[in-house]
């Protein structure tokens, strides 16, 4: 079908052109060299509807490939685990003839084993601070990052941010390439771009795209409180792209790139990168400070689109598309304290529209606690500007140190608010409830079984989901009841 395609374009070519063709075929000066001249007459009006070739309107990728290509690194991760010897799968015909089973220990001791997964990372200081993905580096013991130009460094963890999948690796270095940031709110839809990265191990791959969409909202980060505003580009992205380089025609960073939309797990024409605005501050906060400075503006929301109008729009009396719905606002946060209530409708945050809801999210990510920022509340039909200033996850304006701790993250595990018939059936007066247990969090080496319903930690009462997450001292106790009455405490052991 291609090909019948092809010579269909040649011929309506060939018919357009019209005009008298010759072929002459003559002999040079040189002795035993033939050329052939080939002369065309076309008519007078051929190629008026076209416009004239411009180079400086049209994209050239060059340089923004060869200088960006410098900065991206390959990064092998190395995981530690132990296996028990049997796993290896003891053969005794193998013992029989005396060949040794690497690995097999006959009496099921543990033994390590390492297992290695790659990715990219993009150089951003020139001592060193790599930029990539945090599932890039989660749990790895030992990072080794390989340059564009083949030296290759060991890499340490400055720190890591899951619910945005960011994560700041360093390696030691001097007058290293990098990659300055450009500016991912400036993109336009359309607009070239390039991927830089290691699919598939092939260091420094470089293809090309355009801007397919802004602000997408997947829900694939496996995080409670992710924040999701993808750029959507068609340019191919496979594994081992992630933490790799999204970059503009200017040769500047514009996003990491994160994951693919597939269901072979290979590229089938879409990607998306966790855009500059998010990675900047990320980076800043965790080579700053070591931890996340998060902004919360205390609200719970719903984006007002169609679906929304056709089944509440009526009941609320909203008929118009746009912004996004306060359906709680939490007591002591942020928003409650400038004066938001339930049933308004933030229009915009510092003048960007919010037409979706991670829109949204993406603006208060740019901040840190005790930043400022302007929202356009519609109430009663009527807008009117509110000056808000935004506070961190435990309700205050300080920015928080290395100390402090994300509770929700640390225990590891999925949780919804305890339901009011949950709460009358135990005799209590709220609670958080476990939906499920990670491998690698308190929950799990405490033991904790899905279903438990957590009341207190550090004997400070937990009656709801927002409770838990303005926690932020080191856990030492947890305590709570099963769904069939049984009561447990859980005390940790350093």
């Amino acid at each position: 079908m291609k090909k019948v395609f092809f010579y269909l374009g040649i011929i309506a070519v060939a018919a357009a052109a019209g005009g008298t063709t010759a072929w002459v075929l003559g002999r040079n000066m040189e002795p035993g060299v033939t050329y052939i001249n080939h002369e065309v007459e076309r008519t007078p009006a051929l190629g008026t509807h076209f416009t004239s070739y411009e180079s400086d309107r049209y994209p050239d990728l060059t340089y923004a490939a060869e200088n960006a290509v410098k900065a991206v690194v390959n990064i092998e991760a190395v995981q530690e685990v132990e296996v028990r010897g049997g796993s290896f799968g003891y053969d005794p015909f193998l013992e029989f003839f005396g060949i040794p089973q690497r690995g097999y220990n006959r009496g099921g001791e543990p033994q390590k084993q390492e297992r290695r997964a790659g990715g990219s990372g993009v150089i951003i200081s020139p001592d060193g601070y790599i930029v990539t993905n945090n599932h890039v580096i989660e749990d790895a013991t030992k990072l080794r990052v390989k340059l564009n130009d083949g030296r290759v460094f060991d890499a340490k963890i400055i720190g890591s941010d899951p619910t945005t999948d960011v994560a700041l690796i360093k390696v030691e270095g001097k007058d290293l390439p990098t990659l300055p940031f450009g500016s991912s709110d400036a993109l336009r839809l359309g607009e070239w771009v390039l991927a830089i990265g290691s699919p598939y191990n092939l260091q420094s791959t470089i293809t090309a795209g355009i801007v397919s969409a802004k602000a997408r909202q997947l829900g694939v980060i496996p995080s409670e409180f992710s924040i999701e505003s993808f750029i959507q580009t068609d340019a191919a992205v496979n594994p081992g792209n992630s933490g790799g380089a999204l970059v503009n025609t200017h040769g500047e960073l514009v996003g990491i790139n994160t994951l693919i939309q597939s269901q072979t797990g290979s590229y089938v024409g879409y990607s998306f990168a966790v855009p500059e605005s998010i990675v900047r501050k990320v980076v800043m906060d965790l080579k700053e400070y070591g931890v996340v400075q998060r902004a919360m503006l205390g609200i719970t929301f719903r984006p007002v689109d169609q679906a929304f109008l056709d089944s509440e729009g009526k009941e609320l009396g909203i008929d118009e598309l746009g912004g996004v719905y306060v359906a709680s606002v939490l007591d002591g946060g942020a928003a409650s304290e400038a004066g938001i209530r339930k049933g308004d409708i933030i229009l915009d945050i510092d003048g960007v529209k919010l037409e979706q809801a991670s829109t949204l999210q993406e603006q208060v990510a740019k901040h840190r606690p005790n930043d400022k920022v302007k929202l356009s509340v519609k109430r009663d039909g009527k807008v009117k500007q509110m000056e808000v200033t935004l506070r961190n996850k435990a309700g205050k304006t300080e920015l928080l140190t290395r100390e402090d701790v994300d509770v929700v993250e640390i225990l590891g595990g999925k949780f919804a608010d305890a339901g009011s018939k949950l709460c009358r059936e135990l005799d209590i007066r709220g609670g958080v409830q476990v939906v499920s247990i990670k491998a690698d969090g308190i929950l799990a080496r405490a033991r904790v079984r899905e279903g438990f319903v957590i009341t207190h930690i550090n004997d400070h009462q937990v009656l709801s989901l927002a409770d838990l997450q303005r926690m932020t001292e080191k856990v030492r106790s947890i305590d709570g009841i099963y769904p069939n009455g049984r009561a447990a405490s859980y005390v940790l052991v350093e």
